[in-house]
């Protein structure tokens, strides 16, 4: 098996691993988000710190946080996270994990809204359409159900802020995450110390304490996979290949949960739907024209001028 194929088959275990997730944490719906919250950063801290021992990188995790702004941009991306991985375990627990699902398939589109701010990345027509058609699904919910999808719009939200956080990170992503979850012990001590004193899950019985321990491995193998994968994966196919993530929690959350799926669901879903189709094939077009305009540039005699460099190099 070649590069690819493996980039290819790490990426969907690890996105078939996210989408599974919800059967995880349902496991643990009788424990509060924010102590399971703790758990996960904690265990997710010692497998992470565990790996980079091992591969004998540990001196790369004090070099992330070696200076205060360093250490700042880590730690606001480290707030985002956080903030994701809790409204997925709060989503599970009550009952809203197709709304969580909704939230990632919807990341895409904000990520390109985020790039278009932030760095002035131009949008063609057709991502355009994409994020409007996305946006008509937001209001569909909305409107039909009373109240905004909070839910799909914060881990959306979230993801996208942690990913453009991280874009500023001159750090590998095991290495980032690491120093991510360390700048977060001491708060998830703190939680787990308050809710100690009125007795927590942990040591309460043998499957709760080895379900919160499984917490780090199960938020670092998917993680490890994805960093495989995008070394070795055109990125429109790693784009592709992520919708298996959302795609996965939402048949959980619709077959295995039973959670309702309403007439405004039935509206917003498609829409989303049509506009990652459209996000997509603009993402592939986009992808092939520069592979062809590198393979032609490539191609071009040493010292033959081509029309489209003319006038660039002057003596």
């Amino acid at each position: 098996m070649g590069d690819p194929a493996r980039g290819v088959a790490a990426m969907v275990a690890a996105c078939t691993i996210w989408g599974l997730s919800a059967l995880y944490y349902k496991l643990l719906d009788h424990v509060p988000p924010l102590e399971v919250l703790a758990h996960r950063t904690l265990w997710s801290l010692a497998f992470f710190a565990g790996v980079l021992a091992l591969q004998r990188r540990l001196s790369g995790l004090l070099a992330a946080i070696d200076r205060p702004a360093k250490a700042a941009r880590i730690f606001a991306a480290a707030l985002f996270i956080s903030c994701n991985w809790f409204l997925f375990i709060f989503s599970v627990q009550t009952g809203r994990a197709t709304e969580a699902s909704l939230g990632y398939y919807v990341f895409p589109l904000v990520a390109v809204l985020l790039g278009r701010v932030a760095f002035g990345e131009r949008l063609g027509p057709r991502q355009w359409l994409a994020v409007a058609l996305a946006a008509v699904a937001v209001t569909v919910l909305a409107l039909g159900n009373g109240v905004a999808p909070w839910i799909a719009l914060g881990l959306a939200g979230s993801f996208g802020l942690y990913g453009l956080m991280k874009k500023r990170l001159a750090v590998g992503p095991v290495t980032s995450v690491t120093a991510e979850v360390l700048l977060l012990a001491p708060i998830a001590l703190a939680v787990l110390w308050t809710v100690g004193r009125d007795g927590g899950a942990f040591g309460a019985s043998a499957g709760d304490s080895l379900l919160l321990m499984l917490s780090g491995p199960l938020t670092a193998i998917p993680l490890m996979l994805f960093a495989y994968a995008a070394r070795r994966v055109a990125y429109a196919t790693v784009g592709l290949v992520q919708y298996l993530n959302p795609t996965l929690q939402f048949l959980v959350a619709v077959s295995v949960f039973g959670e309702p799926f309403g007439p405004y669901d039935a509206m917003a879903f498609p829409l989303i739907w049509a506009a990652l189709a459209i996000y997509s094939l603009a993402t592939l077009a986009r992808e092939k024209a520069a592979r062809r305009a590198s393979s032609v540039s490539s191609a071009e005699p040493v010292g033959v001028t081509s029309p489209r460099s003319e006038g660039a190099a002057k003596p």
